[in-house]
């Protein structure tokens, strides 16, 4: 079962998970973590222990999870959600501005082709607006995208690696970038990368085991984006990576 738990919009989110199998394997059977809101949450693991898993979960996606599993929200918040994935999702037959404003327009919505045009502004792009995707570097390619998740200007927001694709150089600075435009959301990252998540949340959960509980939750000193050369966040990269290491040994 799998409830997610928050008695107004103003308060936490709560998940808590039992019981939840896919196949024949149990992929956790007592799990439970906050999202605190207007925070950062990371959280982290081996491939393949489910992490993707939870982010299906809560938007709702479970249609490949075994019979008898139940999942039950206490309040509906698929309409309160924006996805970020590590591939950027662009339609190659649209044009940057055009990608950025399909959610809208798919849902038959009104949408403002000037607050595309700021939002794009905000992220280097608004010369680019009439640019294919296909005439755009990767980095550029996830400013895109990302302008398109804050299109969306929704409460929650659930990022799948979206900077795992990129060049180090770019990575730091759309995390950065990413930081200061989803300040006051409510964001769950899932990563494999203990600098970016010690860099960029407020707290980090790392799952390990199986059927995956968690370990204790780490609480980053500081706001983020933290800066790498910060002797902290260097120590807590080292804490991650020894706790991954740990999950990962047999």
């Amino acid at each position: 079962m799998v409830i997610l738990n928050s008695k107004s919009k103003e308060e936490d989110l709560v998940l808590t998970v039992r019981n939840l199998s896919y196949k024949d394997r149990v992929l956790f059977d007592e799990l439970e973590f906050v999202l605190e809101k207007g925070k950062w949450t990371s959280l982290m693991g081996i491939s393949g222990i489910g992490k993707t898993t939870i982010l299906r979960l809560i938007a709702g996606l479970a249609s490949e999870f075994s019979s008898g599993t139940s999942i039950v929200h206490s309040r509906k918040i698929s309409g309160e959600l924006a996805y970020m994935s590590q591939v950027d999702l662009l339609f190659p037959w649209l044009n940057v501005l055009d990608n950025v404003t399909l959610g809208a327009r798919l849902r038959g919505e009104e949408c403002s082709k000037d607050r595309a045009l700021e939002l794009l502004r905000s992220v280097g792009l608004y010369a680019n607006a009439a640019d294919m995707p296909s005439s755009l570097s990767v980095g550029m390619r996830q400013r895109v995208a990302l302008a398109r998740t804050l299109m969306e200007d929704r409460p929650f927001i659930l990022m799948d690696e979206p900077f795992s694709s990129l060049d180090s150089l770019t990575k730091v600075r759309l995390q950065d970038l990413a930081a200061e435009m989803l300040q006051d959301k409510t964001v769950l990252l899932v990563t494999h990368d203990p600098l970016e998540a010690y860099r960029l949340s407020d707290s980090i959960y790392v799952l390990s085991g199986q059927p995956a509980c968690l370990d204790s939750t780490i609480k980053p000193a500081g706001a983020p984006p933290r800066m790498i050369e910060n002797s902290e966040v260097l120590q807590g990269q080292a804490e991650l990576l020894a706790r991954l290491s740990k999950a990962e040994a047999p």
